[in-house]
């Protein structure tokens, strides 16, 4: 049986099922391990873990610890309550007027961070003018419809991750900076920030960066300096701003001050580096790469919603879920005809009622023709489904994000 404890009822002889952050947060080898020393737990509580999963088939009980299942049907409740509140971002244009011009400003913006983070490698000065123009290309497409582009960033080479996650990490947070009502300076610079904020790992040296396994401490303490290193590059940008330097140097501290580079603490942290940290992790965990297999997005909002509690302000937690949807934009989903789906907008006032491109009977376990869906609409009126869950497209053996962009 899998349970949830606090990190004060850790005990040598217990199985950890799961350490309940992203794997990069934690310093062990392997996701899933038997606790045999002090010293391991030690290690998890420095980690800034507060709680974490055990299996009890492999390793000491807690007796009154909930269930996986009473965690979970727990959270579900909270989220059902944030989803009826009204979401900010309303699409201008439909998904099928902006997506080519999203896929021209996703292959435009990825060219220019894999320039700019072989300039930066090379010692050579990294243009402003150059990087101005792309983000706020970004930002049109966001208000033109917010998951044009952020659905086309969910698909991600494992090789160009790198280049695309820092795409992503800027199309999410201008989404989500406008969603918040900031003003159109505010956001340009948010997205300077995004696009630029691992900047840094330039100087990471490629077999770390891009190592097929766990890192060692060694290896770790070298990641761990690219927020600073891309502080350092960027601030020789002439007329480069504060909110940029800012998200770029603190987009890995956490609200309890378990963080890097300077172990800030709540308050300490600039409102639009605490956004940038929620928005890099979401793209981070929801992103296959060689080593770890991403999870969906709804799940990816569903842990960071779960870790709020202590690394996250549970505030922009929140409203950056308000901003991409319970189920966001490229999610596969259940309907309760049998039918599968990929999200392919969310809906003005209803989170829990996305439009959808149905592809697929769960029934006949076959391919049908895509229709879309607006789930809050009756039966007649293209409507008439509702959505029992998000499923691992690997269960089903399909590829969503194929009849997300039919254009292609």
């Amino acid at each position: 049986m899998i349970k949830k404890i606090s990190v004060r009822q850790l005990q040598v002889g217990m199985f950890v099922h799961d350490f309940s952050c992203h794997w990069m947060d934690h310093p062990f080898m392997r996701n899933r391990l038997m606790i045999t020393s002090d010293d391991e737990i030690r290690k998890v509580i420095e980690a800034g873990i507060h709680e974490l999963y055990i299996d009890t088939g492999k390793g000491l009980d807690v007796a009154d610890a909930p269930t996986a299942e009473q965690a979970q049907d727990a959270l579900e409740k909270e989220l059902v309550a944030i989803a009826a509140r009204q979401p900010a971002a309303v699409a201008r244009v439909s998904l099928a007027e902006e997506i080519d011009r999203a896929r021209q400003i996703k292959n435009q913006a990825h060219q220019l961070v894999r320039t700019v983070m072989h300039d930066a490698r090379l010692g050579k000065a990294i243009e402003l003018d150059q990087v101005e123009p792309v983000v706020q290309s970004i930002t049109e497409s966001i208000l033109r419809n917010p998951g044009a582009l952020t659905g086309l960033l969910r698909i991600k080479n494992k090789d160009d991750y790198t280049f695309l996650h820092s795409v992503s990490v800027c199309t999410l947070l201008v989404a989500f900076c406008r969603s918040a009502g900031m003003d159109a300076g505010l956001t340009q610079q948010a997205g300077l920030g995004g696009l630029l904020h691992d900047t840094g790992k330039a100087l990471v040296p490629d077999e770390i960066l891009n190592k097929p396994g766990r890192l060692t401490d060694a290896e770790f303490d070298v990641i761990r300096k690219h927020p600073k290193d891309g502080y350092d590059i960027l601030a020789k940008m002439p007329g480069i701003g504060a909110v940029p330097l800012d998200i770029t140097l603190h987009h890995h501290e956490r609200m309890d001050g378990s963080g890097y580079p300077d172990k800030l603490p709540g308050d300490s942290i600039s409102t639009l580096a605490q956004m940038a940290a929620i928005v890099d992790v979401y793209d981070a965990i929801t992103a296959d790469r060689c080593y770890h297999k991403g999870m969906s997005a709804a799940e990816a909002l569903r842990k960071i919603y779960e870790w709020s509690k202590f690394h996250f302000n549970p505030q922009h937690v929140q409203a950056f879920m308000r901003c991409v949807g319970i189920y966001p934009v490229g999610t596969l989903v259940r309907l309760e005809s049998g039918r599968l789906g990929v999200v392919i907008e969310p809906h003005e006032t209803n989170l829990l009622a996305p439009k959808v491109r149905a592809f697929f009977s769960t029934r006949s376990n076959t391919y049908i023709k895509p229709v879309d869906i607006d789930l809050s609409k009756p039966l007649g009126m293209g409507g008439g489904d509702k959505i029992m869950s998000h499923e691992p497209p690997e269960k089903w053996r399909v590829d969503p994000m194929k009849f997300f962009d039919l254009a292609q």
